[in-house]
């Protein structure tokens, strides 16, 4: 006897484990706006505000709304009314609107084609985590022709421990959009129709008070082209140069083909500081590939290894890329398309590398920095004494001397004890040092908000020591804005910091001149 089975797919776990993809609350504002823009909205305003009942993030745009089947899709898994590469929209998985369950409440108002169609889902997230599916009550109603449009309204949206609107600031959201969103779209250089979108983002005062909003469009612009140095002695930094949109067929090992469209720039130190970069600010630069000429991954094993990535900022945009359900990796590594487009990005940033006036920039570079170094060895050891026979006491002028100073309170018989038993001032984390018979991994600084300037990471450190604070208000900033995606309290009177990314650091600082 034999009987025919089909597999059963949990869909309370399915629909977990797609909205657990989803980490960080920004993104929420990026899903809102990829649907928008498939709406065909030309207008999109989002508002995030801090409520007692929780947070409140309100997305509005004036996109031809949505009908039943659309509706569907919307909270559906899987199911979406979209098909990416046949129609040019973003979303076609029917992934990325389940980020919304992750909140207490969603609410939606849309209407077309003269309904009006309102649905309401209470408690979604706790729902999922109770084993049991959410469900959401819809009402609809006749409307004038004529009137379109998406209200969306999601309170109480939960990330890690839960989200802190808080934590945001106008700042950096602009950077997050124009950076990880369409907001930051290089479609506009590849076709002469493309579709503008003016996206405003409103921060509630207890947010962000420094404005009454942001406003920009969804174009990814360079830097202004300057291609010869500049006065000075870092003339080469502000040298950029664009290279111009170009359409490359690449052909694979089984014969299919596709197209890439990539543009880009090479350009010093401040033509790059120009760009809207988010998160740590040398892991931004050198070959992006893009899908929806939206960034998404790093491929720069494509620059030759004599060439620096930082100098390179090239998009390399392809349709038929993967994306996992949260858009943030590229899932077809292993097929023939991803492996032909690699190799032809590596054959078109070989001809970047032989530009004369990539070479001439080089050149400009490297005489800067002979030139620099020169100067820095002639004068250091004057300045050095110069400062010795200044000072009345102590006072460190570098990370180095700080080492000194932690050394010279140990000899004073400062508690407790805490010995450098490795320095290097090249590494990330830079020192580890020894309390009792503990190692431990350290950040030596002559300011704490060096540690942050530097945009050093805190997830792997044990303590940072330093001569002072350095500006309170920067750090207070910090305290308000957040820094790589976490948040951060600063308990001076313990001398502790406090890191939550999703999970809690607790850091020792070692204020050294307190110790002498």
């Amino acid at each position: 006897m034999s009987t025919t089975k089909i597999p059963q797919v949990n869909e309370v776990n399915e629909f977990l484990e797609i909205a657990s993809d989803f980490e960080d609350p920004l993104e929420v504002i990026r899903e809102s706006l990829s649907n928008s823009y498939d709406a065909g909205a030309t207008e999109v305003e989002i508002t995030i505000r801090d409520r007692p009942i929780g947070s409140e993030i309100v997305i509005e745009d004036d996109g031809e709304g949505m009908d039943h089947a659309d509706l569907e899709s919307f909270f559906d898994l899987g199911n979406s009314t979209k098909r990416g590469r046949q129609n040019g929209s973003i979303g076609y998985k029917g992934h990325g609107t389940k980020i919304f369950y992750k909140s207490e409440e969603v609410l939606v108002n849309t209407t077309k084609n003269g309904l009006n169609l309102r649905a309401q889902m209470e408690q979604p997230w706790e729902k999922l985590n109770n084993r049991t599916m959410p469900e959401y009550v819809l009402n609809e109603e006749a409307v004038k022709e004529g009137n379109s449009g998406t209200h969306i309204r999601i309170t109480g949206f939960k990330s890690g421990h839960g989200f802190s609107p808080t934590s945001l600031t106008y700042n950096k959201i602009e950077h997050y959009l124009k950076w990880k969103t369409l907001a930051g779209s290089t479609g506009h250089f590849f076709t002469d129709d493309f579709r503008e979108m003016e996206i405003t983002v409103i921060l509630g005062d207890e947010i962000d008070d420094t404005r009454d909003r942001l406003v920009m469009n969804n174009k990814l612009e360079f830097p202004t082209e300057q291609r010869e140095p500049g006065e000075g002695q870092f003339s080469e930094s502000r040298m950029c140069k664009h290279y111009p949109p170009r359409e490359l067929i690449v052909e694979t090992e089984n014969g299919d083909t596709t197209t890439v469209e990539v543009v880009g720039m090479v350009g010093g130190k401040d033509a790059r500081n120009e760009l809207p970069t988010y998160g740590k600010h040398s892991a931004q630069f050198g070959v992006w590939l893009a899908k929806d000429h939206i960034k998404v991954e790093r491929v720069n094993d494509t620059i030759s290894h004599d060439n620096e990535f930082l100098h390179f900022f090239f998009i390399a945009n392809c349709q038929d890329l993967e994306l996992s359900a949260n858009r943030e990796k590229i899932r077809n590594k292993s097929s023939p398309v991803y492996q032909a487009i690699v190799e032809e990005l590596s054959h078109y940033l070989s001809k970047i590398a032989s530009d004369p006036w990539f070479k001439d920039y080089l050149s400009h570079r490297r005489k800067a920095k002979l030139t620099r170094r020169a100067e820095s060895q002639q004068s250091s050891i004057e300045k050095r004494e110069q400062r010795i026979h200044e000072r009345n006491r102590f006072t460190p002028s570098n990370d180095a001397e700080v080492v000194l100073g932690l050394e010279r309170s140990n000899r004073f018989g400062a508690e407790p004890e805490i010995t450098v038993e490795d320095y290097d001032p090249s590494a990330e984390v830079n020192a580890l040092v020894r309390q009792d018979t503990n190692l431990y991994a350290s950040s030596i600084h002559r300011r704490l908000t060096d540690h942050f300037e530097a945009d050093k990471p805190l997830e792997s450190v044990d303590k940072i020591i330093c001569w002072s604070y350095g500006d309170r208000d920067d750090l207070s900033e910090l305290e308000r804005s957040g820094y790589h995606s976490g948040e951060i309290s600063i308990d001076f009177e313990n001398d502790r910091l406090i890191y939550n990314n999703g999970r809690r650091h607790n850091i020792h600082i070692v204020m050294v001149q307190d110790r002498l």
